[in-house]
């Protein structure tokens, strides 16, 4: 009987030793998930966005103040329940009827993006960008807001739709978009480069002054709290 109680206590111990192991390895995860973008953000991105003179998209008091963490913890779980990868769930209810058909490419020499094609044929962020509008295709006069998928810039893979923006932090104003479409090459310059809550529409906004180009994808790198709004025109 003292040697079953003793195996016994020994089980017990042991189990709880590997309870509080995994226990401690999902807090851990949790928090990398919530915090790593923001502890990245301040080390590699903000020195970049601050010589653009773009403010932080995450306010330095966010990481310190205890009273916004529990809203970090909330986000990313809504943000972890939400497919991404389509594009509608983006800005959900919002789009312009469908009467243009769009199908090109665009090329961003600064960060080697080569003829990635645009689309408003399906809102499958996997397999292309993904042209939210489809009341302007350029060349021609309109904004054309074109939607695609950041991640750390560690992940980025060369022809993945799914980590295509992870180094659309290095744009600035000045650099160059490059569009072709039907065997013709338009020249696109960078006119303004800002971070918005994902819930600001207004970057939707027709403009048929001129033919312009916006690319939206999320910021901080790896998460979905911000957008990152690059807006170019035709030169």
């Amino acid at each position: 009987m003292k040697v079953y109680k003793k195996g016994k206590s020994r089980n017990n111990k042991l189990f709880i030793r590997v309870f509080c192991v995994i226990t401690i390895l999902i807090g851990a995860l949790v928090f990398c998930y919530t915090f790593f973008p923001l502890i990245s953000w301040q080390i590699y991105f903000a020195p970049a966005f601050a010589s653009q003179k773009i403010d932080a998209p995450i306010p330095s008091h966010t990481v310190i103040d205890p009273g916004n963490i529990s809203n970090l913890i909330s986000s990313a779980t809504t943000n972890m329940n939400t497919d991404y990868t389509n594009a509608y769930n983006w800005y959900p209810g919002y789009g312009t009827q469908k009467n243009l058909k769009a199908d090109y490419k665009i090329s961003i020499p600064k960060i080697d993006i080569k003829d990635a094609l645009v689309s408003n044929r399906d809102t499958d962020l996997t397999t292309h960008l993904v042209q939210y509008n489809s009341d302007s295709v350029p060349p021609d006069e309109g904004n054309s807001v074109i939607f695609g998928h950041s991640t750390l810039p560690q992940l980025y893979k060369e022809g993945d739709y799914k980590t295509i923006f992870a180094n659309a932090y290095k744009l600035g104003v000045g650099d160059l978009i490059l569009v072709n479409r039907d065997g013709k090459t338009y020249n696109y310059k960078i006119e303004s480069v800002i971070v918005v809550d994902p819930t600001d529409t207004s970057v939707l906004a027709q403009n048929f002054s001129d033919s312009f180009i916006t690319i939206i994808t999320c910021t901080p790198p790896g998460t979905v709290w911000k957008r990152l709004i690059i807006k170019a025109r035709k030169i």
